[in-house]
Order: structure tokens, then C-alpha cells, then sequence
């Protein structure tokens, strides 16, 4: 085991986490100096890490947030037009959501009065609900990553780690700032492992979660 992981065997799946970042003062600074994941910093345009559109999981992910978005009211939903004329999906495959103005077609623009972000997230909030149970699953573990690595006979080790440049693919090359690096993002007032609790708790499940909690704040 890595020095700085943390390993906690759950019998199907051992899983290994980043312990200095998990223990990090990282936040969301989404709205406040975020600057964006283009060629240029840009936070006037606060769009966050939502340049592009999300990566869905797989087709039964795609019909859920399709099903969700229908429901979003309109007058909290910027591009609900866009998305009655031509649909959510960039193309027929239904992998990536579309890409309306520069900006995933969810994203409400600043001074839009129905609120700035994520038209499902602010849904989500209007209901009552968690933005967990409405956004794409990419969008809500950001910047939590999970890699997934077989190990036979049905076992498998999976490690929860920071999201880094190379994860964006090709973009990560020429992205001006990355949120994981350097230290403009990293002040929150909790450490990440509680800011995040239940973005971690819907990855790991609720007893590795109160594990790794543990472990960590005993040290």
C-alpha cells in the first residue's frame, strides 16, 4: 500500500483512498474565483468545469437525467427551449449531454433569474432533493475519482483519489487551471472528507464511509 493511502477491504472490494486529500481544505470555488477549465482563466463566465458537456455513465444514467430534465420547471431551466427543440444528448448515442453557447445545456448563465449553475441541481434544491439523486454521477463526484481494477475471483480494489489534468483527456492539456492544483481552491473550513460526506458516502456506501471518517480523524 502507497504511504498516503488509506486501504479498507470490504470483502468484494478493497478500497484505497487519498488520504492528503481527503484530509485537504479543497472546496468548490464555483462562483467564487473559480476560473474554468478553457485555454484562458475566465471567471466572468462561470462556467465552472461545465465548458463541456457531461460524460454519461451508460444508457440507463441517460434515460434517468433525460426523465429528470423533463420534470426541471422552466423558469428555472435557461436553455429549456433548446432542450424541447433538440433535446439534452449531443448526438444519437446519448453519451454527452449537448453543448449550447459554449456551455453544457444545463448550465444557467450568470444573472439568470431563475439561479446561476446547474439548472438540475437548482431543481434539485427548489424539490427538496439532493443534487446527488438529479445530476449525471461525473458532474456530482467531481473532483472525486474512482478507478476500478479487477483483481480476480469476482474482487476488485478501487481507489478513490483527487481528479486530476490527465483525467480530462485531451482538454487537460490545455486547460489553464485544474481546481486539484496549487492552492486557490483549497479553502474550505472542513477538511474534504467531511465537506463531502455525502458525495463520498454514495460512492463507498455508508459503512466503508463511516470507516474512513473514523480512520481519519483518529489519524
Amino acid at each position: 500500500m502507497v504511504d498516503d493511502q488509506l486501504e479498507i477491504d470490504d470483502g468484494d472490494t478493497v478500497w484505497r483512498f487519498d488520504r492528503s486529500f481527503l484530509l485537504s481544505r479543497w472546496t468548490c470555488i464555483w462562483g467564487r474565483g473559480c476560473l474554468g477549465i478553457l485555454d484562458e482563466p475566465a471567471p466572468e463566465l462561470g462556467q465552472g468545469c461545465c465548458s463541456v458537456g457531461a460524460e454519461l455513465g451508460d444508457q440507463d444514467e441517460a434515460r434517468r437525467i433525460s426523465a429528470l430534465a423533463a420534470t426541471v420547471e422552466p423558469s428555472r431551466f435557461q436553455h429549456h427551449a433548446e432542450a424541447v427543440d433538440g433535446g439534452i444528448f449531443s448526438d444519437e448515442s446519448r453519451t454527452f449531454t449537448r453543448v449550447v453557447d459554449g456551455a453544457c445545456i444545463f448550465l444557467n448563465r450568470p444573472g439568470f433569474e431563475g439561479g446561476a449553475g446547474c439548472a438540475l441541481h437548482v431543481e434539485a434544491l427548489a424539490t427538496g432533493e439532493s443534487p446527488i439523486d438529479w445530476k449525471p454521477s461525473v458532474c456530482w463526484q467531481l473532483p472525486i475519482r474512482v478507478d476500478w481494477e479487477p483483481t480476480g475471483g469476482g474482487t476488485e480494489v478501487a481507489t478513490v483519489r483527487r481528479w486530476t489534468r490527465d483525467d480530462w483527456g485531451d482538454e487537460g492539456e490545455t486547460m489553464a487551471w485544474c481546481c486539484t492544483e496549487g492552492d486557490r481552491a483549497y479553502v474550505g473550513d472542513r477538511p474534504v472528507v467531511d465537506s463531502l460526506a455525502d458525495e463520498l458516502e454514495a460512492v463507498v456506501g455508508v459503512e466503508v464511509y463511516v470507516q474512513l471518517r473514523r480512520r481519519l480523524h483518529e489519524g
